[in-house]
């Protein structure tokens, strides 16, 4: 995998009035943790970071951070998105954290599933493709992080199911998911008793006590 360069500000604006002054600038609030360094506190624009996440949606992502104070860089390393603030209603990204790594070792990421071609049973017998497993946890070096797992589904039959140990990953690439955890299966639609419109609905017996004569 590719680094990504992004060019980040050093943010001087911050607690909540500070966020919101960023925002408000259309830019989007960060901080970079990790590597045994002291955080880093900054900003990105909103539009070059959003083009980003479109250009690359639902892959694995490894940026080249390159640390700016005005017009003058002052530092750069790799990161990875460690986690992302999204606002409730319009879900927009509104913060970002961000982890330095190393290039030359090992971390543990997640990667997307997906599914190539349509199952034999799903287009031939009428069956149900069940994708149960959407992110792979897998370890590997940054370098060799796939964008995405394609697993291969077109030959599954009704009753047939693809496992995690069934997966082939990349070359340097392992995954401490369980082995016999279910990703794919195929199953056969549950056919519906037809409403024959003749039964009526049963109510609720009511039962009525018999009055003592004998009490009156």
């Amino acid at each position: 995998m590719e680094e990504i360069k992004l060019d980040v500000q050093i943010r001087k604006e911050i607690g909540k009035k500070g966020v919101k002054a960023v925002r408000r600038n259309e830019e989007i609030p960060a901080i970079v943790y990790g590597g045994d360094q002291d955080p880093d506190v900054v900003k990105m624009s909103r539009r070059a970071f959003e083009r980003i996440l479109r250009q690359h949606k639902g892959q694995s992502l490894l940026f080249r951070l390159n640390i700016f104070e005005n017009d003058n860089k002052m530092k750069d390393y790799s990161v990875i998105i460690k986690d992302e603030q999204l606002d409730p209603v319009s879900d927009k990204v509104i913060h970002v954290d961000f982890k330095r790594i190393s290039l030359k070792e090992e971390i543990d990421v997640e990667v997307s599933i997906v599914s190539k071609g349509e199952p034999a049973g799903v287009k031939q017998d009428g069956g149900s493709l069940d994708h149960l497993i959407w992110n792979l946890d897998i370890t590997c070096l940054p370098t060799n992080i796939p964008q995405k797992v394609e697993v291969d589904v077109s030959h599954l039959q009704i009753g047939d199911v693809i496992y995690v140990k069934d997966i082939e990953l990349p070359e340097g690439v392992k995954t401490k998911h369980d082995g016999e955890d279910i990703v794919f299966s195929v199953g056969a639609l549950q056919e519906e008793k037809p409403e024959t419109g003749d039964e009526e609905p049963t109510e609720p017996e009511v039962l009525k006590e018999k009055k003592d004569k004998s009490a009156e």
